[in-house]
């Protein structure tokens, strides 16, 4: 029993997206679009609906949930309060499914063919096409240094999919707009998405080691699986602060996620109450710890990160197939 907390008799299993039938795969979709429809209940800046609530919140913790050594617990926190949201206000009765960008790579195919931006049984494809895209802000070329080249294609509106008729009103960084969901899939920075980077991060010998390797720049030299996560995506993902506007970034999270839940269970129980890191990406530096809070504004009350440590406890109650 991890860290005194009572473990869940029936965990739901998490699973990769292509190995959801294509009805598992329709209502996952249906009950996001369900948060699309239902107004917003935080008031932060911009947040219409239920859905722009959970990157309303990003946008707003973002400088303290990046860099740092709550990093990954509180995404795991995030990804609990926007499942639960899913299954008490959307009826729905499945679970967040991850998506395992490596199987992609390794597979030498381009991103764009991934069943994950399947129109039908997807999340929908690239954006149109943006002459000279270099970001939405047309800096994206300041990391070139950590490997990003330019797509070559896209950047701009979503262009198929159930996703591309949503108009996003938070964001891109920390303004509120009306733009609409875009993306720039980029396949010259999939190479930080192997399978051989998975295993490289997953033989790192601490908590702290397997934190910066997994999250990456600026901390890193290169990008590393959640940068590179994020940027091969781009448009909407590419952004630091709004990246929750495409509704990818809860499958690409729940994979990190899962990630470094392999690697507690490499070292198992040892890793379960292994955490650490600067609790602020500037001084003053202050080292987080299990009784550290991660706090979700109003989106939900705080918990301190030893109840995110454990994803088998009442609390969390899941598992990674």
């Amino acid at each position: 029993m991890a860290l005194g907390a009572a473990l869940c008799a029936h965990p739901a299993v998490r699973q990769e997206w292509r190995a959801l039938t294509n009805s598992q795969k329709a209502s996952y979709i249906s009950a996001v679009q369900c948060l699309q429809r239902l107004p917003g209940t935080t008031n932060l800046p911009g947040a219409r609906t239920r859905f722009d609530d959970f990157q309303a919140i990003h946008v707003l913790m973002s400088e303290e949930i990046h860099l740092v050594g709550q990093f990954l617990p509180w995404h795991r926190r995030l990804l609990n309060v926007f499942e639960t949201a899913l299954r008490e206000e959307c009826a729905f009765h499945g679970v967040i499914p991850y998506w395992d960008w490596s199987q992609d790579v390794d597979s030498g195919l381009p991103l764009a063919r991934s069943p994950v931006f399947d129109a039908v049984h997807g999340f929908g494809g690239n954006g149109a096409d943006v002459p000279d895209y270099a970001g939405q802000f047309g800096n994206l070329t300041l990391l070139s240094s950590a490997g990003w080249v330019a797509p070559g294609a896209g950047g701009g509106c979503v262009l198929d999919g159930p996703f591309a008729a949503y108009n996003l009103s938070v964001g891109p960084g920390t303004t509120p707009t009306n733009h609409c969901l875009q993306r720039a899939l980029n396949d010259n920075i999939s190479g930080f998405l192997s399978g051989a980077r998975v295993a490289s991060v997953l033989r790192q010998p601490t908590f702290e080691a397997f934190r910066v390797e997994l999250e990456g720049a600026p901390v890193t030299t290169g990008m590393r699986l959640h940068d590179g996560g994020h940027n091969a995506i781009g448009g909407e993902m590419g952004d630091r602060f709004s990246s929750p506007g495409d509704p990818i970034f809860y499958l690409h999270h729940a994979f990190l996620d899962k990630l470094w839940w392999q690697w507690a269970g490499l070292k198992f129980p040892s890793r379960l109450d292994e955490v650490s890191g600067r609790s602020t990406p500037s001084p003053p530096f202050a080292s987080v710890s299990l009784d550290f809070e991660l706090d979700m504004k109003n989106l939900g009350p705080v918990v301190k990160i030893r109840e995110m440590m454990d994803i088998r406890n009442n609390a969390l109650c899941y598992t990674y197939q």
